[in-house]
């Protein structure tokens, strides 16, 4: 599907509901039971309208329990006084209550997009969750250059040109570009490194680049690739490669066999991408398929990407907190929060029949600014089609809860190993990231039964300890994060208090960690260094270092050690990240930048004018006022800067 270049409204914002908006915000104190949760459910009842909108069940701190859409405000809310008509589940939820804010809106279909875009901003407890930290990769086609380059693109969609996906993965994004590379001979460099060039890199060599940045390709020539591009992406393939195919033989009958075997290769890589189709969809052009499967309360649903009749990738999700509630209203949930990322096909094929699918279509209409049609096929194309999507949920679900059940032996192997009390819900895991003492920070990531929660990963840059002394840098990191989370949450009821945290380092890291939380008065966290074993790591033999001094070690094929190898691994991978990133700040970094009232403009102009920054800070005043763009005061601002005073 494509995406034209005006970006689209922020759809994260609950500000775009704001035509007629009221606040409603009631705590107070008291234990956790009913009687305290419904009256702060009826205080807020009596200020309630009837009108459609948003509303938000916040406990005694403030945290968002529950968030759900309603009709008529008034009227559902009310359902939450009647504890007798409530499931268990609700009945929990309402005695947690001490607060509620509302949104109103005007519409239901409003009330459902800005409750999808809520829960994935405060992923409730109560609310079934699409637990899915990662955005969708699009192909853009830029169009805001003489010569449009095809990329890569994940984020908002703020580049001008055309949005061809999601895709299921980065990996079929790429496969899929390098093909079409191959098939329009498109540039993927960019357009500075276009600007340098001054011979044709290696992507021409190898034929997946006409190499428009050395005049390879007239800008006309060019033009028609990119035509031929968007017609391939946008579902017309099949005429692209007849084109191909006619040319082809053209050549060939002209004796033109160099022309020949090159259109030849290119017809091979749209056969290639034409090939990969896991699933026939031919004649369907844009279309979602949803199917769900259900075992031992566990959900799986399977997505199939379908644009241009080519089948762009499929991917398993997991939603959680689905205990207890109909799979037609888990579906429902899952998609309102799929479409508050993605934008939606004008055809979404489903397994079973939604509860509000006339509503969540009129809510994606608006999203999709058409026609958003929901069916659930009987027969045919389309039924096979949710039939084959149907076994890969349930496959996928038998991988799942076969994963899970190993899972879940090697963390209580681990909690023993550890000699943990109970199996820890959260795990934090810290390392140190610096070169020659340079561009110093920590890092922690955070592991719970179910994975690695990405969202929760910190990084610390290093202020006050020497970069090159890596034992009070992890004095730093640890008394900067258990202090703020002393000053944030004292009773330790937010979530956010580790119940193991394991350092990357040996005795030295372990003390000076010890030392902080014996400061700070932290004596119930555990804490366990991993360190290199005498081979440096090279025969997986890590050492286990815990505060009383005690060494372990596991047997080099354990599955625990793996396990822990893996968590030390992905902490020292997000610090390097993290830490070559600021080198990389660091490196861009201007003297300039550093003057007050020099933005990137006047920058510019200073830098193309004398070359360099030094010879910036070598010129006279005269000089600097002859700069084009520089005031007489603003270059007396930057003379003082580097000449001051006294």
């Amino acid at each position: 599907m494509a995406r034209r270049s005006a970006p689209p409204p922020d759809r994260e914002s609950p500000d775009r509901f704001n035509e007629e908006r009221a606040t409603y915000t009631l705590k107070g104190a008291g234990q956790g039971d009913l009687a305290s949760g419904v009256a702060a459910i009826r205080e807020v009842l009596a200020t309630l309208p009837a009108r459609p909108g948003v509303y938000r069940m916040q406990d005694a701190r403030g945290d968002v329990l529950y968030v759900g859409k309603a009709r008529v405000l008034r009227n559902r809310v009310a359902n939450y006084t009647q504890i007798e008509r409530l499931p268990q589940r609700l009945q929990r939820m309402v005695a947690q209550c001490r607060g509620m804010t509302v949104v109103t809106t005007n519409s239901e279909a409003e009330a459902l997009l800005l409750e999808a875009q809520l829960i994935k901003r405060f992923r409730p407890p109560y609310n079934v969750l699409l637990r899915d930290d990662k955005s969708f990769p699009f192909i853009l086609l830029r169009s805001d250059h003489a010569f449009p380059r095809i990329m890569k693109h994940r984020g908002a969609r703020r580049a001008e040109g055309n949005y061809y996906g999601p895709f299921a993965s980065a990996g079929s994004v790429n496969t899929t570009i390098n093909a079409l590379q191959k098939l329009f001979l498109l540039r993927s460099c960019t357009d500075s490194f276009m600007a340098r060039r001054d011979r044709p890199c290696l992507l021409y060599q190898i034929k997946r680049c006409s190499a428009p940045c050395v005049g390879r390709i007239g800008a006309e020539d060019y033009a028609a690739l990119v035509a031929e591009a968007r017609d391939f992406l946008g579902g017309k393939s099949g005429a692209v490669q007849a084109r191909l195919a006619a040319q082809m033989e053209a050549a060939a009958e002209g004796l033109d066999f160099e022309r020949a075997a090159m259109l030849r290769d290119r017809l091979r890589a749209a056969t290639f991408i034409q090939g990969s189709q896991a699933i026939n969809a031919e004649g369907l052009g844009d279309a979602d398929i949803f199917a769900m499967a259900t075992k031992g309360g566990a959900v799986a649903v399977q997505a199939f990407f379908i644009r241009g009749g080519q089948n762009w990738g499929h991917r398993a999700f997991f939603p959680s907190h689905t205990d207890g509630l109909d799979e037609g209203a888990v579906l429902q949930a899952f998609m309102g929060q799929f479409y508050a990322e993605v934008p939606p096909p004008r055809l979404i094929l489903t397994d079973r029949e939604l509860p509000e699918a006339e509503l969540l279509a009129e809510a994606l209409h608006e999203a999709a600014g058409g026609r958003v049609t929901l069916s659930v096929p009987q027969r045919g194309d389309r039924r096979r089609l949710i039939e084959q999507a149907s076994r890969n949920a349930a496959e996928a679900l038998d991988r799942r809860l076969a994963e899970s059940g190993t899972k879940a032996r090697v963390w209580r192997e681990m909690t023993e190993f550890l000699e943990l009390g109970d199996e820890p819900d959260r795990v934090e895991i810290y390392d140190n990231s610096h070169v020659q003492g340079a561009h110093a920070l920590g890092a922690m990531v955070v592991a719970g039964p179910e994975g690695f929660r990405k969202g929760q990963y910190r990084k610390w840059n290093i202020r006050e300890a020497a970069s090159d002394d890596d034992y009070a840098m992890m004095r730093e990191v640890f008394r900067r994060r258990f202090a703020r989370a002393l000053e944030e949450d004292p009773e330790r009821e937010g979530g956010e208090w580790p119940d193991l945290v394991l350092i990357d380092g040996g005795k030295g890291q372990l003390k000076a960690a010890m030392g902080v939380l014996a400061e700070l008065g932290v004596e119930d966290v555990a804490l366990v260094g991993v360190a290199k074993g005498p081979h440096h790591g090279r025969d997986g033999r890590e050492v286990f270092h815990f505060p009383d001094g005690r060494e372990k070690q596991l047997a080099v094929n354990s599955p625990v050690l793996f396990h822990l190898q893996r968590l030390r691994d992905e902490v020292h991978r997000f610090a390097i990240g993290a830490h070559r990133e600021k080198r990389a700040r660091a490196i861009s970094a201007s003297p300039l930048d550093e003057i007050p009232g020099i933005g990137p403009g006047r920058k510019r102009a200073l830098l193309l004018h004398f070359g360099t920054a030094s010879k910036v800070r070598a010129a006279a005043l005269e000089d600097l006022q002859r700069a084009p763009g520089v005031s007489e005061g603003v270059a007396r601002s930057i003379y003082d800067f580097y000449h001051p005073a006294g």
